[in-house]
């Protein structure tokens, strides 16, 4: 199996940070590595994540700086230009990975030699109806996250690239310094632009935040408007399908339904990030210690993780 680094860039992510760490260290085979790149926080973002490695200090967690340019960009590729894995997975620090991320992308990698960047479906974790939301995103991203006729656009908050495959691209991929482009686009892009394939798979499943639906309508429009800038800024690049235009539509719905669910929240006391994967976690726990029992009573080597059950939570 290929070795798995996890980059997370992080600005200001105080709230999230902890949930994330644990997150991606609960797994069914443990990552390479797992990078946090600080980019300038003002926050405790620092000083949590080095809490969370003293706490933790066999878990493959390493604390980066990249305060020389403030911005995504320049932070996620300083984190992929440091990782050492054969695959290099990126997400958002405030993304919660299923219990078997990293087991699944490897194996995406190692089974498809031709892969070179991968990405599958979110479920919103700070919104009610989970199932049926990851229902949904999963049918959006298969048939309109596509571009030129039907080749896979990679989402920033749920995407993996061979290691080989973003060295050759590394120098190439835009700065958008003006911060008007999707940078994950931009990344599936290049990838295309030298006839690299990417894949999407339904089992490389990620929590996110419905937070982008928390913000005024000009806000989301012009986040919505990067689809475009980015596909004009490669003009030898199309796409067919167009998917700003279901979001727009689901826009007023969640822009209404998100701050109610949150009050809802934080009336019960209840972290969603922390519970999204509760079930899936303890089942982690449980098999590696009945791992660990039966290694015991044999005096053989413990098991390395098995795949578990595909399935969203309701909580």
């Amino acid at each position: 199996m290929l070795t798995v680094s996890i980059v997370i860039p992080a600005w200001n992510e105080e709230d999230r940070i902890a949930d994330c760490l644990t997150n991606a260290t609960r797994q069914t085979v443990m990552p390479h590595e797992v990078i946090v790149v600080d980019n300038r926080s003002t926050d405790a973002t620092v000083d949590i994540v080095k809490q969370f490695m003293e706490e933790h200090p066999d878990a493959p967690v390493r604390l980066l700086h990249q305060d020389d340019e403030q911005g995504l960009i320049p932070t996620r590729n300083y984190g992929l230009n440091h990782a050492t894995g054969d695959v290099l997975g990126r997400v958002d620090a405030d993304c919660m990975l299923k219990p078997d991320w990293v087991e699944v992308v490897s194996g995406i990698f190692t089974e498809d030699p031709e892969a070179m960047g991968a990405t599958g479906p979110v479920v919103y974790y700070d919104m009610p109806a989970k199932r049926v939301g990851l229902r949904g995103d999963d049918s959006v991203r298969r048939h309109m996250y596509r571009a030129d006729g039907d080749q896979v656009l990679l989402f920033g908050s749920n995407m993996a690239l061979r290691a080989s495959a973003w060295r050759q691209i590394a120098n190439e991929v835009c700065h958008d310094r003006e911060d008007v482009m999707h940078e994950d686009i931009d990344v599936s892009l290049h990838l295309l632009g030298r006839s690299m394939k990417t894949v999407y798979c339904q089992r490389m499943i990620c929590g996110i935040s419905a937070r982008r639906m928390d913000t005024s309508f000009t806000s989301f429009r012009n986040y919505m408007n990067r689809f475009r800038n980015t596909f004009a800024a490669h003009p030898d690049h199309w796409r067919k399908r167009k998917p700003e235009h279901t979001l727009y539509a689901l826009y007023p719905w969640m822009h209404t339904l998100y701050p109610m669910y949150q009050r809802y929240l934080d009336r019960m006391d209840i972290n969603p990030a922390e519970r999204l994967w509760l079930k899936e976690q303890f089942d982690v726990a449980k098999r590696d210690e009945q791992d660990e029992a039966d290694a015991d009573a044999d005096g053989q080597p413990e098991s390395d993780g098995s795949t578990l059950t595909l399935a969203g939570s309701d909580q």
